[in-house]
């Protein structure tokens, strides 16, 4: 069940997590998962639209450390984040799903068939498939929901980039006869195996929490002009918060 804060509904424990997943998938049905980092947070607390479409979505799996902190320390919960790197590979290692695999570049999708495929066999004869280079407006939403719909896979993985992906999936679930999408990013250049590509944080700081300095030191224009956007934002949600817990209690 979604708990809201911060406006946003929430689902923090792994297990509701993965309960609301496996309904959707074994009764057929269609629904998009956003895993909310700090980045997708804030353009959330400062875009109704974009709020919107996160309150459509079967779930919102907490990436950030920085919002269960905050929810913990104004209601006492004790609340932790599910990294959207560890979902993607528990899902993958599960090996019992049908996937389909949208987004991204043919150089990293092919890669990341490779690598997964060493996890999941079955993997070498799932879909792989890009996406042309367009606002989330211009897609052929109809096209794309075809090509996926003969597929009938139990999961479709996009990656797109925040805020981007989660449009995305906003507008192609009502094409979908079945099937949960996952707008999870930079996932598929993690798992490339590319020497080029992005890499994930060395475990010793994913561990400590530090996984976003390592981001600003690998893509410092880009991530920091997002940790500077995340920064701004997190002081006014949290006060914000705080002063709906004091309505509420009223």
């Amino acid at each position: 069940m979604k708990k809201e804060y911060f406006n946003i509904g929430f689902v923090f424990e792994h297990d509701k997590v993965d309960a609301i997943i496996e309904d959707h998938i074994y009764n057929d049905k269609a629904g998009y998962v956003c895993s909310l980092d700090g980045n997708n947070f804030s353009i959330a607390m400062n875009d109704p639209e974009h709020l919107k479409v996160l309150n459509s979505a079967i779930v919102n799996n907490c990436d950030s450390t920085w919002v269960p902190t905050m929810v913990n320390r104004i209601y006492g919960t004790n609340y932790s984040n599910y990294c959207g790197a560890d979902l993607f590979l528990d899902y993958i290692g599960r090996k019992k799903y049908k996937q389909f695999f949208l987004g991204s570049s043919r150089k990293v999708l092919d890669g990341l068939k490779k690598e997964m495929t060493k996890i999941d066999p079955a993997i070498a004869n799932m879909r792989f498939e890009e996406l042309p280079f367009r606002k989330v407006e211009e897609f052929d939403y109809q096209g794309i929901a075809e090509m996926i719909n003969e597929e009938a896979p139990d999961i479709i993985w996009v990656s797109l980039g925040a805020p981007k992906q989660e449009q995305f999936m906003y507008r192609l679930q009502p094409y979908l006869k079945r099937g949960v999408m996952f707008g999870f990013g930079a996932i598929f250049n993690f798992y490339s195996g590319l020497e080029d590509a992005p890499k994930r944080a060395p475990q010793w700081m994913i561990k400590l929490h530090l996984e976003f300095l390592y981001r600003i030191f690998a893509e410092p224009k880009k991530q920091l002009a997002r940790c500077s956007n995340i920064l701004k934002t997190l002081p006014r949600a949290y006060r914000e918060e705080k002063k709906r817990k004091r309505a509420a209690a009223q």
